[in-house]
């Protein structure tokens, strides 16, 4: 009986979103770049499809909002920051950030032997701003040199025309200095889920599914049939690794789905890990998806890139774990 309605659950599914992609056919394909005021940063800018908005904020370096038009956003935002300048000496800034989409160089273990701190973030990557070119239909972020990796980093952030998708292709180039191991870090901070998941390959290079990159492992992690889930603990910071290519946030009314497809056989920074989750304690309640590329050492006039895509998912019932497990094929 189970099975049975799985079964039927899953084809309501697909015709739900059958019926969504034939709705999505008669949306106008343009895909407009209109600079804004975005809670108090000047200079942003929103790219639209008609359907879903990526806010790209350059003075800030991130992607802070990527919703459906008119909808709340899944995105955490600090509100304590709104409108202000980067300042990795603010406790706000530097522990807390802006929130959004940015990325960072890793391994995190490797900051304070090349920076000199192993907190905050490196400067360049998390707490300037960075300049903004728009092409037609896409923008792209571009950092300033920094100084202790010798990178520049670029972010092209384009919308799909007729789906709610959101690509994300973000390059390191190697402008100075000497050879260094670095892999892509890609850091998507999202409000407060009901819960979080994520599909598991076949066959996991971690006995669990998992490695456990905190003290305690997160709240309701449970490993089930090849999908992974867990929620938010109130009292206590988590994390965990896995050598997973997708990776699921969910709320009451919609869900994300970020995918980054792993290399089978490559190296990967954190014990191995192609992605991990992070979940923070009140107040700032929020949780972080993310992806890493291959490690590679990076020599001057050499480039690596990682490419994340976003899709906003409009929840269709009350049963969450059935719905993700639908979503994600598990």
């Amino acid at each position: 009986m189970k099975a049975k309605s799985l079964l039927l659950f899953g084809l309501g599914f697909l015709l739900t979103v059958f019926c969504c992609l034939e709705v999505n056919a008669n949306i106008p394909a343009k895909i407009t770049v209109t600079k804004t005021n975005y809670q108090g940063w000047r200079d942003s800018y929103i790219l639209s499809n008609g359907q879903v908005e990526a806010v790209v904020v350059p003075k800030v370096g991130r992607i802070m909002q990527f919703r459906f038009k008119g909808g709340e956003g899944p995105f955490w935002e600090n509100p304590q920051v709104y409108g202000k300048a980067p300042n990795v000496k603010s406790k706000e800034w530097g522990y807390f950030g802006a929130g959004g989409d940015k990325t960072w160089p890793a391994p995190q273990s490797e900051w304070e032997k090349i920076t000199g701190r192993g907190w905050p973030p490196p400067a360049t990557f998390d707490s300037i701003a960075v300049t903004a070119r728009v092409n037609r239909s896409e923008v792209t972020l571009i950092s300033a040199i920094d100084p202790f990796y010798g990178i520049r980093f670029y972010r092209k952030i384009t919308l799909e025309p007729k789906k709610p998708v959101m690509r994300v292709t973000t390059t390191y180039e190697k402008v100075k200095g000497k050879s260094k191991d670095v892999s892509v870090w890609i850091v998507t901070q999202l409000r407060d889920p009901v819960a979080v998941y994520t599909a598991l390959p076949q066959t996991s290079i971690f006995p669990e599914g998992y490695n456990k990159q905190s003290e305690d492992l997160p709240a309701n992690l449970k490993v089930d049939n090849g999908l992974l889930s867990l929620t938010r603990d109130r009292n206590k910071s988590h994390k965990i690794g896995c050598d997973a290519s997708t990776l699921l946030w969910m709320d009451e009314k919609v869900a994300v789905r970020i995918d980054s497809p792993r290399v089978s056989g490559a190296s990967y920074p954190d014990n191995n890990s192609s992605a991990e989750i992070y979940t923070n304690l009140d107040p700032k309640a929020y949780v972080e998806l993310e992806f890493l590329s291959t490690l590679k050492t990076l020599r001057v006039g050499e480039k690596m890139d990682l490419t994340t895509t976003y899709t906003l998912i409009p929840r269709i019932t009350e049963n969450a774990e059935q719905e993700a497990r639908t979503i994600l094929g598990r």
